[in-house]
Formats: C-alpha cells, sequence, structure tokens
C-alpha cells in the first residue's frame, strides 16, 4: 500500500476559521490554550494545515489552480456540453451566485488552522531548530493560500490574529503579507532538504519568487483595473512588507542563489520522468516511437515516483492515498487526474493507451500547438506533453472545444496486466488493491502526486530575475535544444513550453502584461463541438474584452459580500453581462 507521511495523521487542529463570518471557532474540544503542547501535538497541527489541499482537491473544479489551468491561453474549458462551470473559467464568465465558493471556504479554513499554530509555536515544548522549521511551513502553507485566494479574488479578508480581522484598502497590504511570511519563513528554517512530504526552507525560497515575480509585475503600474490591464511593464524593485519593512529584488535573488546552488534539488535526468505514464507498470507497453520512447528509454526511463521513491526535482506537491470516497473523502484522490483524463476513451480495451479515461477537461488550445510547433520545431517536450487524441477516440458528441489535443502532465494513467485486460489505474497494479475504500478505481484511484513547484521553475526564476540564459539553458539542455542569450521574450516562451499545463501560465501573462492579447489568439481558432467542426466563437463579448473588464480576477462568491455587509466589494466586470449559461 502506498504510504504517506503527513496527510493521515490526526486532525486534531485549534480554531478554524470559518467563511460565514471570520471568526475562530473550535473544532474540537482541544483549543489553543492546552494544544499543542509538544512536537507530537505540533505535528497533528501541521497535518491538518497541509490537509487543506485534500480538502481542495475534492472539488478540483472550484480551485485556483484548475481556473489557472483553464482561464491560460493554453488551454480552452472543455468537458461536456454541460459542465458549464469549465467552459465559464476558460472565458472569465460565471456561473450562479457562489461558483467558487467551495474553494474560499476551504482556504479560509486551512489558514485559520496556520493562524492558530503560528501563534503558539512560540511557547511549544520543542527544540529550537524543530520549533522553527514547523512555523516556517506554517508561514509557507498561510502565504501559499493566500498567494491562491489574492490571485484569484483580489482584495479579500486578511486575518493574522483571529478573532481580528480587516478588509484591506489595497493589495499591496495583502501582498506585504504574504511576502513577508515567505521571507520570514526562508529565514529561521534550517538549511536542510526534506524528502518526507514537508515543504523546507528551499521551497519557501522558490515560492518567495514566484509570489515576488507576480506582485512586482503585475502591479508595476497601480492597482486600478487600467493599471492592471495596461501593457507597460517594468517591475517594481522592492516591496514594503506587513511589518514595515522593505524586501528588495536582491534579496529575492539571494533566496533564489540559495534554492539552486545548496537545496540538493536538481532537474530529473530526463523531462519524462517527472510524469506518471514513464511508471513501471504502464512504460513497457507503450509502442515504441510514441511520445518519443524508443526501446533504450523503456530499458533506462524510470519514474521519479515509482513504487514512493522520492524524486530530485518536485520541491512541493500534493499527496494522495487509497481512502478516497465520493461521499466522505474524495480529495485523497487526484481528483485533477480524473477531471483532465481523455474524454470517452474506454479504459476495458485501452484505446487511449497510456492514458485513461477522464472528463475532458482543458483540451489544449490550438494555438498553443500552433506557437509552440512554429518556434521550437525541436523541442521534445512537445510530444512529451501533448497528445493527439483523434489518433484513437473518435470525436465524442458530447464535448465542448474539443481540439483533438489533449495535455498528459496530470491525466489518469492505466496500466496492461498479465491477463492483457486493462486497469483503471496504473497505481491499482503498482501498489495492488487491497486498502482502497472504493471500487470505483476510473473515478477515485489516481494516487500519482499534483505537482504544485519544481526545480525547473526555479532555474527559470533565476534567470529572469538577473537577466542572465545560465538556468534558462540548464532547462533548455534537458530537452534537447541548443543555448540561447538570455531576452525576455526567449524566457517567456522558455516557461510557456517547459511548464506548460501546469497552472503556472495565467498568472505570468498577467504578471508580464500580455494576457489580453495572449488570450486573444485563442478567437476563432478550429474546435469541435458535439462532433461538428466550428471556430472558437466569442463569448461574452470575447476574450479581451472579459480580460479587460476583470484583469483576470474571478467573481468573489455572493454569500461572502453579503456575509461582510458591504465592507467586501465585489470584483469589477462581474456584472450580469458575465453570466455564462453555454458555449454559444
Amino acid at each position: 500500500m502506498k504510504k504517506f507521511n503527513i496527510f493521515l495523521s490526526t486532525l486534531a487542529v485549534a480554531g478554524t476559521l470559518t467563511s460565514c463570518d471570520l471568526d475562530s471557532v473550535s473544532m474540537t474540544e482541544q483549543n489553543d490554550t492546552n494544544f499543542p503542547l509538544d512536537a507530537t501535538d505540533a505535528a497533528s497541527v501541521l497535518a491538518a494545515i497541509y490537509q487543506n489541499n485534500n480538502n481542495i482537491n475534492a472539488n478540483p473544479q472550484y480551485s485556483f489552480l484548475y481556473a489557472a489551468m483553464l482561464a491560460s491561453d493554453d488551454q480552452f474549458g472543455g468537458g461536456g456540453n454541460n459542465d458549464y462551470i469549465m467552459q465559464s473559467l476558460d472565458v472569465l464568465g460565471n456561473v450562479g451566485t457562489d461558483a467558487t465558493r467551495d474553494f474560499y471556504s476551504a482556504r479560509y479554513e486551512g489558514i485559520s488552522r496556520a493562524n492558530s499554530f503560528i501563534n503558539m509555536v512560540d511557547g511549544l515544548s520543542m527544540e529550537d531548530e524543530d520549533k522553527n522549521q514547523a512555523k516556517g511551513e506554517a508561514l509557507f502553507l498561510r502565504a501559499f493560500y493566500y498567494y491562491e485566494l489574492a490571485s484569484m479574488y483580489g482584495i479579500i479578508p486578511l486575518v493574522t490574529n483571529p478573532p481580528e480581522y480587516k478588509i484591506p484598502e489595497t493589495h499591496a497590504e495583502i501582498w506585504g503579507q504574504i511576502l513577508l511570511d515567505l521571507y520570514t519563513a526562508t529565514q529561521i528554517m534550517p538549511d536542510k532538504r526534506h524528502t518526507d512530504g514537508h515543504v523546507d526552507k528551499y521551497c519557501a525560497e522558490a515560492m518567495l519568487g514566484r509570489a515576488w515575480l507576480f506582485y512586482t509585475g503585475f502591479f508595476c503600474n497601480g492597482e486600478s483595473i487600467a493599471d492592471l490591464t495596461s501593457t507597460t511593464y517594468n517591475p517594481l524593485q522592492s516591496v514594503t512588507l506587513a511589518d514595515g519593512s522593505t524586501l528588495t529584488k536582491s534579496q529575492v535573488v539571494d533566496a533564489i542563489d540559495d534554492c539552486v546552488n545548496n537545496s540538493g534539488y536538481d532537474l530529473e535526468d530526463d523531462f519524462r520522468e517527472l510524469w506518471a505514464y514513464t511508471n513501471r507498470c504502464t512504460l513497457q507497453d507503450i509502442p515504441e516511437g510514441y511520445m518519443g520512447i524508443t526501446a533504450d528509454d523503456k530499458a533506462n526511463l524510470k519514474w521519479a515516483e515509482d513504487d514512493n521513491a522520492v524524486g530530485k526535482e518536485s520541491m512541493f506537491a500534493i499527496k494522495f492515498n487509497k481512502l478516497a470516497a465520493w461521499s466522505t473523502t474524495i480529495g485523497y484522490g487526484n481528483g485533477f487526474a480524473l477531471h483532465f483524463g481523455v474524454r470517452d476513451a474506454d479504459n476495458s480495451t485501452g484505446t487511449a493507451f497510456p492514458f485513461g479515461q477522464g472528463w475532458g477537461a482543458g483540451p489544449v488550445a490550438t494555438n498553443l500547438v500552433t506557437d509552440w510547433q512554429a518556434q521550437e520545431p525541436d523541442d521534445k517536450r512537445f510530444a512529451y506533453s501533448v497528445i493527439a487524441t483523434s489518433n484513437f477516440t473518435k470525436r465524442s458528441t458530447d464535448y465542448t472545444q474539443e481540439t483533438d489535443f489533449q495535455a498528459t502532465k496530470i491525466s489518469s494513467v492505466i496500466a496492461k496486466k498479465d491477463d492483457g485486460s486493462f486497469a483503471d489505474q496504473f497505481e491499482a497494479i503498482m501498489y495492488g488493491t487491497d486498502g482502497y475504500i472504493n471500487d470505483n478505481l476510473m473515478q477515485t484511484g489516481a494516487m500519482h502526486d499534483l505537482i504544485l513547484i519544481r526545480f525547473a521553475d526555479v532555474l527559470l526564476m533565476q534567470s529572469e530575475l538577473k537577466e542572465d540564459a545560465t538556468g534558462m539553458n540548464r532547462v533548455r539542455e534537458r530537452a534537447g535544444l541548443s543555448n540561447v542569450g538570455y531576452s525576455l521574450a526567449a524566457l517567456q516562451n522558455e516557461r510557456r513550453w517547459e511548464l506548460a499545463f501546469e497552472g503556472i501560465r495565467w498568472n505570468d501573462i498577467r504578471r508580464w502584461h500580455i494576457a489580453a492579447d495572449a488570450l486573444d489568439k485563442q478567437q476563432n481558432v478550429k474546435i469541435y463541438v458535439g462532433q461538428k467542426e466550428r471556430q472558437n466563437s466569442p463569448q461574452l463579448g470575447g476574450y479581451k474584452v472579459r480580460y479587460n473588464a476583470t484583469a483576470g480576477f474571478f467573481k468573489i462568491p455572493e454569500t461572502e459580500i453579503n456575509l461582510n455587509n458591504g465592507n467586501l466589494k465585489q470584483n469589477e466586470g462581474w456584472g450580469t453581462d458575465a453570466q455564462f449559461s453555454a458555449f454559444n
């Protein structure tokens, strides 16, 4: 059975934050006056803070990560004819009044758990190094959860010392707290790489770079919609943090350099070894030539997670296990693999082998295929990241925005059994079926990690911050490409190809102030709707119109607006004209 170190611990935690009134309430009889007291108790609380990521995974279609993938210029919404949430995220439209409230509420629960721990950790009976490590983890997670909320909704309630909270007047207040949490974590956490699922100092340094690049780029012109949608890009060089201190670009560069030089993280030898389709139960049955697979590859490729192995590139990932059940613990299975699996694939006959059946979210946008093949025709990563589904499945009568291209990185993956039939998930063979609490493995059985931060991203951040091609060329070398000199355009392309379909592109195009034009390239490209060829026609006025109206912020759930007595303001661009009902 697959084992995980942090997500199965006791979820006995201190007060949690309700999205309704932002008050701290007790989840159990234990509270922050008597719990936690020592390292063992602290581990339980930390497990509960991490577990928030699995709560989000219970309804991935409402999450920031999901929205970031579908809203970007590299993927469409997809799904069936009635999967309006997928399609609405793609076109920056709204469904109902509270479409993403599950995500909003769940993230505040995670923030509350982090707040409770951060505000009591200094009094714990622990060795100083262990205490700093634990506090740094909680700071990282609070910052990460706020990063997603602030990226998705803009100005939202800020609470660090419940029951006190405030509705910030500016975005700068929220991002000043996010960056302070991350910088503090980099300063207090020990210089040790962790391989047990816990974040470490180097993860905090990587996330500091990500948050810094987004904030200093996206808000470089100011905070109005006009400022955020301006095409002027001149990143800030320093930021005032929540405690009044100043964080400079050079300090962030030092953190990223430390991560690159001292962390022990590195690139996997082969790009494909990051992704589950190279697992030992599947690889040998992939036809030679498919996705560049050769006989030598079958002898030498090894998935970084084979048999619970720890890879050298993944830095922060959501872990999963066999305890996923629809009615209770669905978040313990990799729901993203289900959502982004191949629509209408037949697992019983392996029609999409090595990829499994799913709901068809995020078909690859035709404009990405065109751009990638035109600008980097020798890039091996294209064949490793994109498959042509027209080679093995018929177009579906119940599929919207089908493009004949699907992303591979987080899809479900199947494997052939000894008798020639196929398992719904390769994990059922690698880890056995004992211990699964749900026998619908097609929907609940995927367990491979969902990678959120990896070392290649850090190398690319280093190149961007230092305007030096060294890190970027390390990434290119693995892809079989020659070195290039540094330019922002080259860096932008490299991030697009390397990090495609990982939820990174959305905030990249926003912070570079190229989003409106990039999104507009999706307009009128060829798609299929219910097997019929058509153009990807404008919805709600078109991608550019919707982006310029919203700057990429989504609608705050109306219930949250109402519960805050008018103190929390709805984002611009979310009137009745933003209501999405069906793909026209």
